[in-house]
């Protein structure tokens, strides 16, 4: 696999720039935590020129496990909340999370808590400038009482919007923001329901609506027939919006596992789509199994302008790997590897400025000419 050199590549924020003494559970929890990940930053540039990074920051119990139990941070109405289990009724074995034994299907629980942290940066993407504790984005419903996690970015005509995942025993649902500056948010509510994840709002309208690209999962998936260029799996879907708040899915597929490589076996949106002059551009995830979680890297396809169903052009080649170079200097606080997962693309004029969660720890940078693209 052939990987384009970036012009600029660098971690900008990791989880030892974060105050927890100025996080919104400060004080609220009884228990020390930590920041376990600071990662996969929505990304939009403010009216003043510069670029905002809007930080998935993964506070963590130091200590989950105690006293024959297992504690999980909880948001409630008015502060926050711990609650327990018994470990004999669950399966540590994976650091971030728990799993609930029996009862027939999945039920796990978070040994963290996300919200998300405004981070800007210098115009160029090259420093941090300022970090906005002020406007932090914490739960504020019941459907978002276990974290609000991975935002994504768009700025539609004068008004910014973002998607975020909201976890809760309620269900794993995909909630709105609007900004009229991109760091005041206002929440809408949900606009889809149980685990359709990773919606990316396009950066303009197509027909006079507002278009997204949607991945709903599910542990069941229909065969294509044999000798198909396509691999049954999760997928890219699309949908259309008159107000962005309803959302109506598209009965055109969108971006399939290809047949061809297991790179891309599984997949899921990555950076909004942005308008170029021949279509639009959209980053996605691809991961080829491996171990637990799998090698995570960015891939990009071009989209029909008109019709965004249309799929022009795919790179089987990716855009960007882990690198483990970027991490060595974290190693110690490393819990996991082999992921890069892409969230957020702003137009720089003769490259682009792409956003990145690198390992579930960091902040990742990366500057592409366009000329990569040969679009």
């Amino acid at each position: 696999m052939s990987v384009p050199v970036p012009l600029f590549d660098a971690l900008l924020f990791d989880p030892r720039d974060v105050d927890l003494s100025r996080s919104p559970l400060a004080g609220k929890v009884d228990a020390e935590t930590y920041v376990l990940g600071a990662f996969n930053p929505g990304m939009t540039r403010l009216p003043n020129g510069n670029l905002l990074l809007m930080v998935r920051v993964a506070e963590a119990l130091r200590t989950p496990i105690r006293d024959g139990h297992i504690h999980a941070i909880r948001w409630e109405e008015g502060g926050y909340t711990l609650d327990q289990w018994p470990l004999d009724f669950v399966d540590t074995s994976d650091p971030r999370k728990f799993m609930m034994r029996g009862g027939g299907w999945k039920v796990m629980a978070l040994t963290s808590l996300s919200w998300l942290l405004p981070v800007e940066l210098s115009a160029d993407g090259r420093r941090v400038e300022a970090v906005h504790y002020d406007r932090a984005v914490e739960p504020r419903a019941p459907y978002q009482c276990y974290g609000v996690e991975d935002a994504r970015i768009s700025k539609v005509g004068d008004r910014w919007l973002m998607t975020t995942c909201s976890v809760s025993p309620e269900r794993h649902s995909t909630t709105l923001y609007t900004s009229d500056n991109a760091l005041d948010w206002q929440l809408e509510g949900i606009v889809l329901d149980h685990q359709n994840k990773d919606m990316l709002i396009f950066e303009g309208l197509v027909g006079g609506k507002y278009w997204a690209q949607t991945r709903p999962l599910g542990d069941l998936y229909f065969a294509y027939p044999p000798g198909s260029e396509w691999r049954a799996g999760p997928s890219i879907n699309l949908a259309s919006s008159p107000d962005a708040l309803h959302w109506k899915p598209y009965d055109k597929p969108g971006i399939r596992p290809h047949a061809a490589t297991m790179a891309t076996a599984r997949m899921g949106g990555g950076a909004p789509p942005v308008l170029t002059d021949k279509g639009w551009l959209t980053l996605w995830h691809g991961v080829e199994p491996l171990g637990v979680v799998g090698i995570y890297r960015t891939y990009w396809s071009l989209l029909d302008r008109d019709d965004p169903g249309v799929v022009l052009r795919t790179s089987h080649d990716p855009l960007i790997e882990p690198r483990a170079a970027l991490t060595d200097p974290l190693k110690e606080l490393m819990y996991l590897d082999n992921v890069v997962f892409t969230t957020g693309i702003v137009d720089a004029g003769d490259h682009y400025v792409v956003a990145s969660g690198e390992a579930d720890l960091a902040c990742r940078i990366t500057h592409l000419g366009k000329r990569v693209f040969a679009i």
